[in-house]
């Protein structure tokens, strides 16, 4: 392990994590240094964008649905070879759930845990002095958490960045950017969330508006220089977060299904399978020679009538499925299903691997940490094993259909959720992403 480490984070969300993350990533590595990033909590559309600004790969840290010792080696691992390692939290820095402490899925519990300095972004429109005052609130907080500096976003004037830098530094935590208002640099957004790094159209020249933008009004030497080691408690070495589905695994990869977790990938190569990915959107069937499927989420309900047309797919889904296991997530198994409602309320035939139906005419917005008990032997492991994960989507099922339940249910502060998702034959899935093994 190389690399110091420092995590960005903000009183909010909306606040520009994420611009101000991809800027400073784009200038430092115009500097010369080799930086990497990693984003707390279960957000699957941040790390892409970071693995396109750093050219590594995305990497997720959660402090709920991670064991400790699984955070701190794939913070190891993410720090191999880099100078700098940049984590950016998610929501507000103490933002979590209610429940055990360093285990809320909080940007502040990786922080304490790993000794991460924050920087601090805060939106000063429509404030200026006051904003010393959140920061102070920030600052004294939570005594694991060290606030070391601060980003001025979208700054009016220069009036406006005096007052209110000079404030903030009578706390004796330096302002080290001030960015003013640029409503261009926004990156564009759908339901779920930013839209995925792979369909931005100019993806390269926007991370370099962002190094510009950034590089001109902060000080990267000092932002560069807050970094200090990870604080990684010895441990034995983790084992991969999911047990592999198989030796030889057919991954749906593409634009409809893109919603998998680096870490889980590289748990199951490490762990000596092999990842053969396909596309359904380009009408292909998995790979006869793998023995598991996977079909992650992402957003096929974007794209119904192709996934409906595409008949090599589920022609090769369906012989797949005869003597081998397929599971899906979220998406994935939105597809299994009987059919899928666009938000139009037009009804695209899926693979009629499970029996139920979903509508995204009928939104309902289903977020938050999930634990699971598997109440049968599936892909994600043995029976009365347990998950943990989260849900996201607004996808609503309309007809349950006839199918066994995948796992028991319960949010992140233990409340029963019920039975949830299908199984038949070799056949499951449900709107839980899995993301580590308890």
């Amino acid at each position: 392990m190389s690399a110091s480490a420092l995590m960005i984070a903000a009183p909010r969300s909306g606040s520009g994590k994420t611009t101000v993350t991809l800027g400073l990533i784009a200038a430092l590595r115009r500097k010369g240094l080799r930086v990497a990033a990693a984003k707390s909590g279960p957000d699957y559309i941040d790390p892409a964008f970071h693995a396109a600004a750093t050219g590594r790969a995305g990497l997720n840290l959660d402090s709920y649905a991670m064991a400790p010792s699984l955070v701190g080696h794939l913070a190891s691992d993410a720090a191999e070879g880099a100078d700098l390692l940049l984590v950016e939290a998610s929501m507000g820095l103490f933002d979590g759930i209610a429940g055990e402490t360093g285990r809320t899925g909080a940007g502040a519990d990786l922080a304490g845990a790993l000794g991460l300095p924050v920087l601090l972004v805060v939106d000063v429109s429509g404030q200026s002095q006051s904003a010393a005052a959140l920061v102070r609130g920030f600052a004294s907080h939570d005594p694991r958490v060290r606030i070391a500096g601060v980003v001025l976003n979208r700054v009016a004037s220069e009036r406006h960045r005096i007052q209110a830098s000079e404030a903030i530094a009578a706390l004796g935590i330096p302002v080290l950017a001030a960015l003013p208002r640029e409503a261009t640099l926004a990156l564009p957004e759908r339901h779920l969330g930013l839209v995925q790094a792979q369909e931005h159209p100019a993806l390269a020249g926007h991370l370099a508006s962002l190094a510009d933008f950034v590089a001109a009004h902060a000080d990267l030497d000092a932002i560069a220089a807050l970094g200090t080691p990870l604080h990684v408690a010895d441990a034995p070495p983790s084992g991969p977060a999911l047990p592999p589905p198989g030796q030889v695994i057919a991954l749906a990869r593409d634009a409809a299904f893109s919603f998998i977790y680096e870490h889980v990938l590289e748990g199951w190569r490490r762990a000596g399978a092999r990842i053969v990915p396909f596309s359904p959107l380009a009408d292909e069937a998995p790979d006869a020679a793998c023995d598991a499927c996977w079909l992650p989420g992402g957003y096929p309900e974007l794209h119904g009538a192709r996934l409906a047309a595409a008949t090599r797919f589920a022609e090769g889904m369906r012989r797949f499925a005869e003597t081998r296991p397929v599971h899906g997530e979220c998406g994935g198994f939105m597809v299994l299903g009987t059919a899928i409602e666009d938000a139009e309320g037009v009804r695209h035939p899926m693979l009629g691997l499970l029996g139920h139906v979903t509508s995204f005419a009928r939104r309902r917005l289903n977020l938050g940490y999930r634990r699971a008990r598997l109440l049968a032997t599936s892909p994600l492991g043995p029976a009365g094993g347990v998950v943990r994960g989260h849900e996201f989507h607004y996808a609503t099922v309309t007809d349950k259909g006839a199918d066994q339940p995948l796992v028991a249910l319960a949010d992140g502060t233990g409340r029963d959720l019920g039975p949830s998702g299908g199984r038949r034959g070799r056949v499951s899935g449900s709107f839980f992403h899995a993301i580590a093994g308890e």
